[in-house]
């Protein structure tokens, strides 16, 4: 259902039956995993001029894993990880099997 690169791709679908009868698939929630987890692998320097795809190509060698870099920094919005510059990312590898 999902890109290989995604962060949703291992998510588990499921069914919920509507009140006229009608099953509607869709996948369960994703929660943020724990820092202490992941395999640290680097830090990442903000610049004036950064994006967060921008980041994951420099340091993981791909910009669709810039998810990669905010689930390592506890970010639900990738975007408050570009403030202020200079402010230094934790780059990690994810949890084995995710």
């Amino acid at each position: 259902m999902f890109d290989p690169n995604s962060r949703y791709r291992n998510l588990e679908t499921a069914t919920h039956t509507a009140a006229d009868g009608r099953e509607i698939a869709y996948v369960r929630r994703r929660f943020l995993p724990r820092p202490e987890t992941l395999t640290p692998i680097g830090e990442a320097v903000v610049t004036d001029s950064d994006r967060l795809d921008l980041i994951a190509a420099r340091t993981v060698g791909n910009p669709e894993f810039f998810w990669r870099v905010a689930d390592a920094n506890r970010a639900m919005d990738p975007a408050d990880l570009l403030a202020p510059p200079g402010r230094r990312l934790l780059i990690a590898m994810p949890e084995a099997g995710k």
